[in-house]
Parts: structure tokens; sequence; C-alpha cells
């Protein structure tokens, strides 16, 4: 697919994944209105599975759960990145000291690029001989984030992420994303913190050795400085280096010069590779994630192609429009001319219907078995009316298959109302059954009456 891939339409890839695991782990889900909202899309596969995704999503509350993830994922990045800021100035008190004894300078240039080094070291080895990289930065963000989502339906947000972003090996960049920019966050406050302590304290600098002579030391301090002094940045002179290996210069040159050795030596072997590595980093992952689509070859999305694509629809056969929409035929484009239709749900034989109806109103009959429900809600999800009205015996209970069909045919309809049938002459109506039925539907949010919505109908408004 070659859209570019925008964060909301990686989400939805994401929940498509998530449903997928959710399917192979705890069996197919009840789906019969999520397929036909998907068929009726006219996408691609890919587009219906995704559509078909996002509803079960919605409604079974994982689209909230990966609120929830991400909220929890950005409060983890939020906490790691303090300790990154904390680390990076732990770093350079450290290297520094409170100035009371002479600076170490290659002790210092240790404490403040060694972890460094040996996590970039890790990182490049992981990248080119296992092509894949487990950064301990980046399962502590992935636990952090999932601990402080708490929320039960996000079980397989996290594994449908790794699964989605393997497929292109996207995870090396999302987690060098993490893993740089946390370093280059942390190096930058040691960076700061530096230049803090050189500004307002006094530091002497020194190299120390048994084993090796000062022209090694000369050698190493102008190596490592050669790259800074390209920039500008101070370089200590080997005479000045000499000298240093017998004690703290006291002259202010000195000074100076190992200060700003230090942090060139900081800079170019430390933020400036971080940085660049951020960089490469992210045009990857832009690169990747806009080729980012579903393996439609993947066993669970094959047995789902048939359902939501089926083939004849696949080999370019479409039904025609049907002609005429009633209880027991195949209906009518009325329906989208005539913009209001009444329907009932499981009426008793002996109650007489349907009631006179104007020229505008359809009759689509009495619903009693799932087929008509079915081919029901097929045709007007072709052909939605502008009003629709249910009728229901509310001598009935207000079950959960029935309260689920009426929220089916009002997502239908621009407008719905569900008709609260009066008992038929000699039965009587339980008062508190009918008071289930308004809860009821005013939890999902119906409107409902006890009179007649037939001026309604057919008029607009009663």
């Amino acid at each position: 697919m070659g859209r570019r891939v925008t964060d909301s339409r990686l989400q939805c890839l994401w929940l498509c994944e998530a449903i997928r695991l959710r399917e192979e782990h705890a069996g197919p889900l009840e789906d019969a209105e999520a397929n036909r909202l998907a068929r009726q899309s006219g996408a691609d596969l890919a587009g219906r599975i995704e559509a078909r995704a996002l509803f079960l999503a919605r409604r079974d509350g994982q689209w909230q759960a990966l609120q929830h993830w991400l909220q929890g994922a950005r409060l983890a990045l939020l906490v790691l990145a303090a300790l990154a800021l904390v680390g990076g100035c732990g770093l350079a008190l450290a290297a520094l000291g409170d100035g009371g004894r002479p600076v170490n300078v290659f002790w210092a240039l240790g404490s403040l690029l060694g972890l460094h080094l040996l996590s970039l070291l890790g990182w490049l080895l992981g990248l080119l001989l296992a092509g894949e990289h487990r950064a301990v930065l980046g399962r502590l963000w992935l636990w952090l984030g999932e601990r402080l989502a708490r929320d039960a339906a996000a079980a397989q947000l996290g594994p449908a992420l790794l699964l989605l972003l393997q497929r292109r090996r996207l995870n090396r960049w999302l987690l060098g994303l993490l893993v740089h920019g946390l370093w280059l966050l942390a190096l930058l406050a040691a960076t700061l913190m530096l230049v803090l302590l050189l500004s307002t304290r006094r530091y002497g600098f020194v190299w120390e050795t048994t084993l090796l002579s000062g022209d090694t030391f000369v050698a190493l301090t102008q190596l490592l400085g050669a790259l800074p002094a390209l920039l500008g940045l101070p370089l200590p002179d080997p005479d000045t280096i000499r000298a240093s290996g017998e004690g703290a210069l006291g002259h202010e040159a000195a000074r100076h010069a190992w200060a700003g050795w230090l942090l060139g030596v900081l800079l170019v072997f430390g933020l400036l590779p971080r940085a660049l590595l951020l960089l490469l980093c992210l045009l990857a992952w832009q690169r990747g994630r806009a080729g980012l689509a579903l393996d439609l070859q993947a066993p669970s999305y094959r047995l789902l192609a048939e359902r939501l694509q089926p083939s004849c629809e696949r080999l370019g056969i479409v039904d025609a429009a049907p002609g005429e929409l009633h209880r027991h035929g195949a209906g009518s484009n009325e329906l989208a001319a005539a913009g209001a239709v009444l329907v009932a749900v499981e009426l008793d034989d002996a109650r007489p219907w349907p009631p006179a109806l104007p020229p505008s109103v359809a009759d689509a009959g009495v619903l009693d078995s799932r087929e008509q429900r079915h081919h029901l809600l097929d045709q007007l999800g072709r052909f939605p009316p502008a009003r629709l009205a249910v009728a229901v015996d509310p001598r009935r209970s207000a079950d959960r298959g029935t309260l689920a069909l009426l929220g089916e045919l009002s997502r239908t309809a621009a407008a719905t109302r569900i008709w609260l049938l009066p008992a038929p002459p000699g039965a009587a109506l339980d008062g508190a059954r009918l008071g289930d039925w308004h809860e009821a539907l005013q939890r999902l949010g119906l409107p409902f009456a006890d009179s007649s919505p037939l001026p309604w109908l057919e008029n607009g408004h009663d």
C-alpha cells in the first residue's frame, strides 16, 4: 500500500494485529455487524479488515485501551527523560568533583563517555550482526508503559505492535530513536552541567600513569583533540600536556586549554554521534512506516477474506439494486426514495401488523429470524433511510440480543425512534418491565415513544 502511514493509520494497523492476536488466543469474536459495515465500505480487502478491526476495537474497549497504552508510554518516556537528565548531571559531577583536588582528565573522560561508548558499541554490533536490537532501555520503556497504562484490554497491544513493526524491521529504528534520544538528552545535560561547573569553580587538570610514558599521553591527547580542534576548540600543546603529568598547572591558559579539550571531546565523541544516529533512526523510521501494511497472506486474514470480500464480488458480480422492501422478499429502492421505514421486531401473530401506512413510509415487515435481520441490515446499509421507526412489544424482556439489534438498526438511519407498542386488547402491560425498557433505551441513547411514530415518519416531525 503506497499511501503514507500517519499516526492514526499506524494505530489502525496496530489494532488490526491486536484483534487478530485476540481471536487467535480466545476464538472468533461476534462480528456480524462489523463484517456488514466493512463490506459496505466498498474498500479493498485491507481496508475492510481495518474497518472491521476499528469497529470491534471501539465496541470491545481496545481502542480506549490503546489510548491508555499510549498515555502510559508517554508518561514512561517522561520518566526516562527525567532520569536521563539527572543521570547526565550526575556524570558531570562525578567527573569533575567539588574542585578540592585536581581532575584526572582521562578518568573524567572515562566517567563522561565510558558507558555511552559501551552502549553505542553494543547498539552497532546488534544492528550489524543480529539485524535486530533489543535495547535494555527499549524493553524498560515498553514494560513501564504497560504498567502505567493499567488496562486489562491492553494485553495484546504490546505483542501486536512488535509483530507489526518486525515485518519491516522497524523495531530497531523505533528503539534506536528512544535510546539515542535519551542518551543525547543525558549527554546534553552533562555538557551543560560541565560548562556550569567549569564557569563557577576553579579546577586543575592532571594525568597520571605508572606503566605508560609521557609521550603516549601526549599522542593520545592530541589524537582525541584533533577533531574538536577543527571546530575551533582549544587543544593543549605538548609542553602543557607533559607538564600536567607532574601536577596541576596553576596558570589560566593551561586550565582553559584542558577545559576546552574536555568539552570538545565530549561534543565530538558524545553528542555528535548520538545526534547523527538519532537523525538516521528518524529517517529510517519515517521511510519504513510509510510502507507498513497488513500481511494479507496470514492465515487469520485469509479466513476473513471470504466473509469480507466474497468471491462473487471479487469477480466483479454485484447484485442489482433491490426492487421492494418487505418482510419476505427482496425489497426496493423505495427505501432510498421514500426516506422513511417502519419495521417491527418479534411480534406475536395475534397482533395485527402492519398498521395503515402513508405511501411515503415503507414497510420492512417483522424481523423474526437471523436471516431476516441480516438481509434488512444489508439493505438499510445500501439505502440508509432518513427516518426509521422500530416497533417492539414491551411485554417481552429487554434482552441483550434485542437491544444489540436495535443499536445496529439505529446506526443505519439518520434518525431512529423505538415504538413501544401498547398492549393488545385484553392483555396487561407490566409497569416494571416497561420501566426496564425505558432504562435500557436511555442507556443506548435511543429515543422512544409509547405513541404512534407515523406522523413523524411521514412528515419528519410530530
